[in-house]
């Protein structure tokens, strides 16, 4: 199979490299960013299967890149799963309003990241 691209975006490296980590042991390759303006400088046109964004960031947060990435017509079907320690519903409803599929709540559990991965990857 043809290597699948995952961007994942968070201000904490530790977060990134666990992600990362996981990504990359099951097999995909990893774009990352440290926050919503360093990812939207990396959406060069390159095919991505799904984006990982955290919410609360530095310079541009998760909901804002949401949105942006969404204007930019490559990636306006690109799924983005968020994946924050942020719970509440209006923040959810904030991250599905811009375009996010998916929301999971740190801390995860590899495997189950990796489920919801599955069920979202771009062919």
């Amino acid at each position: 199979m043809a290597n699948k691209t995952i961007m994942v975006i968070d201000d904490a490296a530790s977060i990134r490299q666990v992600v990362s980590m996981t990504l990359k042991g099951a097999g995909y390759d990893v774009i990352e960013a440290c926050d919503g303006k360093d990812a939207l400088g990396k959406l060069d046109g390159q095919k991505l299967n799904l984006i990982i964004t955290d919410v609360n960031m530095p310079n541009m947060d998760g909901i804002t890149f949401i949105k942006e990435a969404k204007q930019l017509p490559r990636y306006k079907f690109t799924p983005i799963m968020v994946l924050t320690t942020e719970s509440q519903d209006e923040k959810k409803r904030a991250g599905q309003a811009a375009g996010a599929k998916a929301w999971v709540v740190k801390p995860f559990q590899p495997p189950q990241l990796l489920a919801a991965v599955s069920k979202l990857v771009l062919p």
